[in-house]
């Protein structure tokens, strides 16, 4: 019989490519690893590893069923914590995972609020962008993943629940004396001629991408993916920056202006989770708290 603790030892196994650093990352012993995937090979009653110089590497039958794994492991997940909450337990457990701008936003709130009414509830933080966030959460890494898109993608997120949470505006960022620091809206083309500052690539994708279509491909001088920096770039006058208006709210930004950019781009922030994990009550409390912080934004 095929038993989850070895689906996760599996799993561990294929990610790292050896029976050591598996064994480091679930923390037991080498012996331990190799011993279950005698019993799961047992079980399988087929190779499902093979060694190809120091690496592990897996055979098509170890391929289907880690293929099957981060299914099978969600679906055990809800189940232990729906059957805790029915058991009245009144405890649960949440792996959160956010880009930077939502766990400085809209995280801290829903937190303290799902905690307050929730007290019994753990939720821990992990940050990630899209798609890695996404990724995780299919994985089985995570439970909720708090992403954004700039543009619906077909099929892009059909296997899973998605939580709309807020339309964010891209607004431009100039130092405080450039010429158009006191517009009420600024052309893209306008910025032209600028020297960029870029965040995530997500974000700069999207920003060739509406430069482009005005005309122009920016100069990029400068990209990080920590949008203090961007600001303070930009404040210190090496150049100017477009970035979502969520970016923008937890940091002031000195030395610069923020300015209205047309046409007119919005992200859309969203809450993810899988099927099988929206029915566990601590996940859809922690999507309702996520919900309730972003109407306040």
């Amino acid at each position: 019989m095929i038993e989850a603790r070895h689906l996760r030892v599996l799993r561990a196994v294929a990610t790292t490519g050896s029976f050591s650093a598996a064994a480091r990352e679930l923390g037991c012993t080498q012996p331990a690893v190799s011993q279950q995937m005698k019993a799961l090979e047992s079980s399988a009653g087929t190779p499902l590893l093979v060694r190809t110089g120091r690496e592990m590497r897996l055979t098509q039958a170890g391929e289907a069923l880690v293929r099957h794994a981060s299914g099978i492991l969600a679906g055990l997940t809800a189940a232990e914590e729906e059957i805790a909450a029915i058991a009245g337990l009144r405890a649960g457990r949440v792996r959160l995972v956010s880009f930077p701008s939502g766990s400085s936003t809209l995280v801290p709130s829903a937190l303290a609020a799902l905690r307050a009414a929730h007290p019994g509830t753990r939720v821990s933080l992990v940050e990630a962008e899209p798609p890695r966030s996404v990724e995780m959460l299919r994985d089985g890494d995570c439970d909720v993943a708090l992403a954004f898109r700039y543009r619906p993608a077909a099929a892009e997120w059909d296997d899973l629940v998605v939580r709309p949470l807020l339309a964010d505006r891209l607004v431009g960022l100039v130092p405080e004396g450039h010429r158009l620091a006191d517009a009420e809206a600024v052309a893209i083309g306008e910025l032209a001629e600028e020297s960029w500052i870029a965040g995530c690539p997500r974000c700069r994708r999207q920003l060739v991408d509406v430069c482009e279509g005005a005309g122009f491909t920016p100069r990029i001088d400068f990209a990080t993916d920590d949008y203090p920096a961007v600001i303070g770039l930009v404040g210190a006058g090496l150049g100017v920056a477009v970035l979502p208006e969520l970016a923008i709210r937890s940091v002031r930004p000195r030395g610069s202006r923020t300015v209205v950019v047309e046409p007119a781009v919005e992200r859309e922030i969203v809450a993810l989770t899988l099927p099988d994990l929206a029915k566990v009550p601590a996940v859809a409390a922690t999507l309702d708290q996520l919900t309730r912080a972003a109407a306040l934004v």
